[in-house]
């Protein structure tokens, strides 16, 4: 897959050359975001592991470069007329904020039921927001119908060569950075990133590997590429690469440049975003820490590797965000929940209590449960939520207390 295949002998629509004269358009009005060494991963995965902070980009997305790169290249009746694009995300936020700034009139459309926040920061870069649809598509279709009756320009998320172009130019930067990387591991959803990123990649002057990822429940690439038909839908922490529908353009383009697509399961997508925050002590969405999780669910693949990964995104709510922080103290032990059989008599919460206090361990939530259980009516259920140091510490209390006959089991996340 690394070279065009014959059943599709157009040349690409995209170069290294567009990607450099994106490059030179968009400099200065964007940020050139940092490509640093993480000490920390790369002992742990055995890889030498870059990382490219898209997450510190102005909207917090690298989708402004793509966003500026097609901006610059309108003509004037174009700017005058203004933009318009469907998008519930970075697009939007980036179209947006170049659009004010280089006064060029910006229209999103977006569904319905899109969060309130998300509306909020988009009209908040000066953008005209249009609720339509309950469905993405029907927002899309609703920003086609205007885009043919008041002669805007639609701007696709992805699947549009200057689009590409500008995403492409994340690539120039690492490996302007970090020469020695030989591996580049890029979320896929829609395929803009990629199929920039992998233009880039392929021109250089040594062997680049480039493997796309995407979030298990959305495999649309996946399937596109491989001929697989694996199901598409579901809850995904990697919203922002959650795409029914790649572009056509860009499966081109990975088709022909994009080594291997892989996926990963949400609990790696989790898990990935909260190592990020310990260690790097970087905020990323859920498509910002795919490439992560893609390294850690393979690490005999990529061991001994020179490794570049893009956080390519930081916008997370900030309530799932403590959600997904939560989940991962619970699986690493350092917060659980109990459940201990009790006799309902004076003196049984003291008892356990005193064995939390002797294991040190804090005790945050109680909660008795003296009706709904099954247990004989002089019993009850004590749900305790404790903190503990790590795994072994839970382990020692759980021991403590069977050891002072109490029947006692943690309630586990799946």
């Amino acid at each position: 897959m690394a070279t065009q295949v014959a059943s599709d002998p157009r040349p690409l629509p995209v170069t290294l050359a567009d990607v450099q004269m994106a490059a030179e358009r968009i400099m200065g009005s964007i940020v050139r975001t940092p490509t640093l060494r993480s000490k920390t991963l790369s002992d742990l995965t055995g890889a030498d592991v870059w990382l490219k902070f898209e997450n510190l980009q102005f909207t917090a997305a690298y989708k402004e470069r793509g966003a500026l790169n097609t901006l610059l290249q309108l003509d004037d009746a174009a700017r005058a007329k203004g933009v318009i694009a469907a998008s519930a995300g970075n697009h939007a936020q980036g179209l947006a904020y170049h659009g004010n700034r280089l006064g060029i009139p910006v229209t999103i459309v977006m569904p319905k039921p899109t969060p309130t926040v998300k509306v909020t920061q988009t009209e908040g870069h000066g953008a005209n927001v249009i609720l339509e649809g309950e469905t993405f598509d029907e927002a899309y279709a609703h920003a086609r119908q205007l885009e043919a009756s008041n002669g805007y320009t639609f701007v696709h998320p992805f699947d549009d060569p200057r689009i590409i172009a500008g995403q492409g130019t994340v690539a120039l930067e690492m490996l302007a950075d970090a020469p020695a990387i030989d591996t580049l591991i890029i979320p896929i959803g829609g395929g803009g990133l990629s199929s920039g990123m992998s233009t880039v990649a392929k021109a250089a002057d040594h062997a680049i590997e480039v493997v796309g990822v995407e979030a298990e429940l959305f495999p649309s690439m996946y399937n596109l590429i491989k001929g697989t038909s694996l199901p598409i839908g579901g809850d995904t922490l990697a919203e922002g690469i959650a795409v029914r529908d790649p572009g056509t353009i860009t499966a081109q383009i990975v088709e022909a440049l994009v080594d291997d697509i892989v996926l990963v399961t949400e609990r790696a997508l989790e898990e990935s975003l909260s190592l990020l925050l310990q260690i790097e002590k970087t905020v990323v969405e859920g498509a910002g820490a795919a490439g992560l999780a893609a390294l850690l669910s393979n690490p005999e693949r990529f061991r001994g590797r020179t490794v570049g990964i893009v956080l390519c995104g930081g916008n997370i709510d900030t309530r799932l965000l403590a959600n997904v922080l939560l989940r991962d103290l619970a699986r690493s032990g350092r917060l659980a929940r109990l459940r201990i059989r009790l006799q309902d008599r004076p003196g049984a919460l003291y008892q356990v209590a005193r064995i939390f206090q002797e294991q040190t361990v804090n005790i945050l939530e109680l909660s008795h449960q003296r009706i709904f259980t099954n247990l004989p009516a002089k019993g009850l259920s004590l749900d305790v939520e404790c903190e503990t140091r790590d795994r072994a510490h839970l382990e020692r209390l759980i021991d403590a207390l069977q050891k002072a006959d109490y029947e006692v089991r943690a309630i586990e996340l799946a």
